[in-house]
């Protein structure tokens, strides 16, 4: 019996969790403007950002998408020129995607404002919930991780 309520806990848990979560990200996207980058553009950016340039496919394989899907992003990230395409130099089949300046500057201002707005929400709370938070973080990124 003990083991029901622990799954039932864990069940319950995983709904509120995943309501909360998304009514962040629903809250923090509707502050950009219509026509911005969506949320998987902008994923894509911030991995070019850090990891460097990469291939469509292996984009793709990281960000845990379809080819198609992923072609359908890149497209329109290169036609606002947030991203660049150039042909391997190891296989010139094969294209390297590269994030420009202008990519950049859109993933810092889109930061700055999320940043920005969290950062505003967050002072609402008092030291101990935000400690809290602050303390919640590791978990947070682990599960993210197994997902």
């Amino acid at each position: 019996m003990g083991m029901e309520n622990g799954t039932e806990d864990t069940a319950a848990l995983a709904v509120a969790l995943r309501l909360a979560m998304g009514r962040t990200v629903r809250r923090l996207r509707q502050a950009h403007a219509v026509g911005d980058v969506t949320l998987s553009g902008v994923s894509v950016l911030a991995r070019l950002a850090g990891a460097g340039p990469e291939s469509p496919g292996a984009l793709a394989e990281l960000e845990r998408v379809r080819p198609q899907a992923m072609a359908g992003t890149l497209a329109g990230l290169e036609q606002r020129g947030l991203v660049s395409r150039s042909p391997d130099a190891a296989d010139g089949r094969r294209a390297i995607v590269s994030i420009t300046d202008a990519g950049r500057t859109i993933l810092e201002e889109r930061r700055s404002e999320s940043v920005g707005r969290l950062a505003r929400a967050l002072d609402e709370f008092t030291p101990q919930e935000r400690a809290t938070v602050r303390a919640a973080l590791p978990l947070l990124d682990r599960l993210a991780e197994q997902l």
